[in-house]
């Protein structure tokens, strides 16, 4: 990349930033510096959202309260803490796109999987294959795993990890589909990613759902990744269950509150679940009752009153979604990545491999095609040049340019480090 296309690239990124109609969201964030006070690169949405500014004044109040209150707090608090949950569920059944009965915020992203396979995970007679894809994040499989421990079963037996083809990084729907059709009968449940963590791809949710139910098989998602990503239906898609994390793109924080999904078809049924007193029917739950009547809807699943410290964050960021409006994210979600797809095949096609597909997200991950130990000294070099990204083995460097706070120089940026350390 000579100077001149490189300036021609920062000419293009600053033109796009200055029609961007999303552009003053940025100032809502807190934008991450190094140890001299410079701003960094940020572009690691993907692992941890950036703090919305209004959280530490949200939080400061949940604390004035706290002090002032002690326990009338619950009812009393400027944001009663007994409904707390309620607060985020407009925001984030718009997210899903779900009823608001159909999602809660709860929890954690492992724990809320475990408690929908114990209600959606029912092996019985031949139906007992759980089916998820090969390299699936590590927390996934060992829930899975457990799971069919916790049921005398082996994941020798009964898990199915389906591969992307030879040679190939993307899995596509092709292979699960084909699958279901040929063994549909020893299928109890599809377990699929909104968008795959380590390449990025996004999967078509309903078709998915469609090929699940039609093999007589429960069908959840794991949307770690895809909540306040990609736009969902998960409503529409007829998916029986659904969990994600907090703290990527919805900008809850480390550790955030989770959240999950149950279609309304199981909003008042009868099937088995662990269940909690918070999970219980609010206008009886505290008669605290021997026995548990379920709340209506995906509630009903819920263990424990939330955190509120951990769930306020969130009350800071869904509104920005909300402020930004789904459309003009996905705009700004698709222009970023061209920018950056059009840059790279420019000017790195030798060096860089871009294993995501165009069924994408924010998130796009590069194969440093000269194998692991350039790739890490090419990250090495991004994290010194003040490039936030991160690193998979043996070879891929994921960047995910969020349109909430990131910019199109965020992206001539980004290159410009990369060409640099590339050339070294």
């Amino acid at each position: 990349m000579t100077v001149a296309s490189l300036r021609a690239l920062h000419d293009q990124a600053q033109a796009l930033d200055a029609a961007d109609p999303l552009a003053a969201l940025r100032s809502r964030f807190a934008l991450p510096h190094n140890a001299q006070g410079q701003p960094l690169t940020y572009l690691c949405g993907h692992s941890l959202g950036l703090m919305p500014l209004d959280t530490r004044r949200l939080i400061d109040e949940e604390l004035q309260d706290w002090a002032a209150l002690g326990v009338d707090g619950h009812h009393r608090a400027r944001r009663p803490w007994i409904d707390y949950a309620e607060l985020l569920q407009q925001g984030l059944a718009r997210l899903a796109g779900a009823q608001p009965d159909e999602v809660v915020a709860m929890n954690s992203l492992t724990v809320n999987l475990h408690l929908m396979m114990a209600s959606f995970y029912r092996p019985t007679g031949r139906r007992r294959l759980i089916v998820i894809e090969a390299g699936a994040f590590s927390s996934d499989r060992h829930a899975v795993s457990s799971q069919l421990a916790w049921h005398g079963l082996s994941v020798e037996d009964c898990l199915i990890e389906i591969a992307a083809p030879q040679g190939q990084d993307v899995i596509g729907t092709a292979a699960l589909q084909q699958l279901l059709a040929q063994r549909g009968d020893e299928v109890a449940l599809v377990l699929w990613p909104g968008v795959q963590y380590r390449t990025g791809e996004a999967f078509d949710l309903a078709a998915i759902a469609q090929a699940a139910r039609a093999a007589g098989a429960c069908c959840g998602f794991d949307l770690a990744h895809a909540m306040g990503n990609v736009p969902l239906s998960l409503h529409d898609s007829g998916a029986d269950f659904a969990v994600w994390c907090g703290y990527k793109y919805l900008n809850g924080g480390p550790g955030a509150l989770a959240g999950a999904f149950v279609h309304q078809r199981h909003a008042r049924s009868d099937l088995p679940r662990l269940s909690g007193w918070w999970g219980h029917d609010p206008a009886t739950r505290f008669q605290m009752a021997a026995q548990f009547t379920a709340a209506p809807g995906a509630a009903g699943w819920q263990i424990s009153n939330p955190p509120i410290l951990s769930a306020t964050p969130l009350l800071a960021s869904l509104p920005l979604f909300e402020a930004a409006g789904a459309a003009a994210l996905q705009a700004k979600t698709l222009s970023l990545g061209s920018l950056l797809l059009d840059a790279l095949a420019t000017h790195c096609a030798e060096t860089l491999q871009v294993i995501t597909p165009s069924s994408r997200g924010c998130q796009l991950s590069l194969r440093v095609k000269a194998g692991r130990d350039t790739g890490l000294r090419v990250f090495d070099q991004l994290t010194g040049a003040g490039v936030v990204a991160d690193w998979r083995e043996p070879d891929i460097i994921r960047v995910a340019p969020v349109p909430l706070y990131n910019t199109h120089q965020d992206v001539a940026q980004l290159v410009s480090a990369l060409v640099a350390a590339l050339r070294t």
